[in-house]
């Protein structure tokens, strides 16, 4: 029974860190966003988002975050959420599902604790700016 189940792979779709100013905080934040890089429109997408860890010898963890989006198209990109600076310290768990041709798709992703930082940033693809890469 179980060999029968196939479990698709997610490619092509991926998680970005994106340093952006923001004139509300009146400095530099990070942005996670969504990138389709694949030739195929999502649909159907959800992202759950929680951060959790040890700070100063205390476990931490913040609520879940929940966003949907009806669709996204191919080669584009979606703008999830802003990472407040004291969650940079923590383990920011992204757990993404789509639909993609009536299959269903789900993948977990991880930016590691201090792992946002402007030394580990890559050009990001269709953002065509730097920004720290899950894949």
């Amino acid at each position: 029974m179980k060999k029968d189940i196939t479990i698709p792979e997610v490619e092509n779709v991926f998680l970005a860190a994106v340093q952006e100013w923001s004139d509300d905080f009146m400095e530099k934040v990070w942005y996670v966003y969504l990138i389709n890089d694949s030739d195929f429109l999502i649909e159907g997408v959800m992202v759950v988002s929680k951060a959790f860890g040890t700070i100063a010898g205390e476990m931490k963890k913040t609520s879940l975050l929940r966003h949907a989006f009806v669709e996204v198209p191919a080669v584009s990109v979606v703008k999830i959420e802003m990472v407040e600076k004291s969650v940079l310290a923590l383990n920011n768990e992204f757990m993404l599902t789509y639909f993609m041709g009536g299959t269903l798709y789900d993948k977990k992703f991880f930016f590691k604790a201090n792992s946002i930082n402007e030394t580990a940033v890559e050009e990001v693809p269709i953002l065509f700016v730097d920004g720290v890469i899950v894949r």
